[in-house]
């Protein structure tokens, strides 16, 4: 579903994403790790066509980002660390907005959108203007376009930065709801428990190269002969 091939990405001499190839399966869950400014974001950002590659390719669902941007963003979602909302919707209107851009049937807005706004403990703000909104509150409502749309692709950049523990815990039930429906998930997370815990596979990406890549119990055994007993230790380990 998520597709990439020896993708380069360069600012001047500095090279933020180096030659990096991976795919992602419909329904799996991919953690994307590294300590901050080894590539994650610039690979994401690639990946929603937000940014153009140096070189290499990226696609989603078959779409080249890069050439076919129009296709490969009615397939996928993508939720920034900092979520962007428009300012003078209300959060009801937002989540109109958006099914009626991704052409979700008329019918199943209304059935559906009262029943993520309740999900995300949202109803009671639905009529207010998303200026008003915390940014827990941005975010959460991001997560609630997300299932309304139903995408084949979801891009996560740090997806509990801003949230409460209640709903990063209703965040991990709705992450696995999400690949059970099909979906490939792409999420960049500091959090190791969580990666550990929730992904099917993971990648380690230091200095915008891919160190290693392969499931959580494969990735743990590369240094389990030197005592590393959890995915932050081998994390910590390979990133020294």
């Amino acid at each position: 579903m998520i597709e990439i091939n020896n993708l380069t990405k360069t600012f001047g001499s500095f090279k933020a994403v180096d030659g990096l190839s991976l795919k992602v399966a419909p329904g799996e869950i991919f953690g994307f790790l590294g300590p901050n400014g080894a590539g994650k974001t610039t690979t994401v950002k690639i990946l929603s066509g937000i940014m153009r590659p140096t070189s290499g390719t990226a696609s989603v669902a078959g779409f080249d980002v890069a050439k076919e941007p129009l296709a490969a963003k009615r397939v996928m979602a993508y939720i920034p660390d900092e979520p962007f909302v428009y300012p003078k919707l209300t959060g009801w209107e937002f989540l109109r907005f958006i099914g009626d851009i991704y052409a979700v049937p008329a019918a199943e807005q209304r059935r559906r959108i009262p029943e993520l706004l309740e999900t995300f403990e949202l109803a009671a703000h639905a009529g207010e203007l998303l200026e008003s909104y915390s940014h827990g509150m941005k975010q959460k409502l991001l997560i609630a376009s997300v299932l309304l749309r139903r995408p084949k692709a979801v891009l996560f950049d740090e997806p509990t930065v801003g949230l409460d523990p209640k709903s990063i815990r209703r965040f991990k039930t709705l992450l696995t709801d999400i690949a059970r429906d099909g979906a490939a998930v792409f999420m960049c997370t500091h959090i190791l428990d969580m990666a550990e815990k929730l992904c099917h596979t993971v990648g380690i990406i230091y200095r915008g190269r891919l160190i290693t890549k392969g499931t959580v119990d494969e990735v743990k055994a590369l240094t389990t002969a030197q005592g590393a007993r959890s995915l932050e230790d081998v994390f910590l380990e390979l990133t020294e």
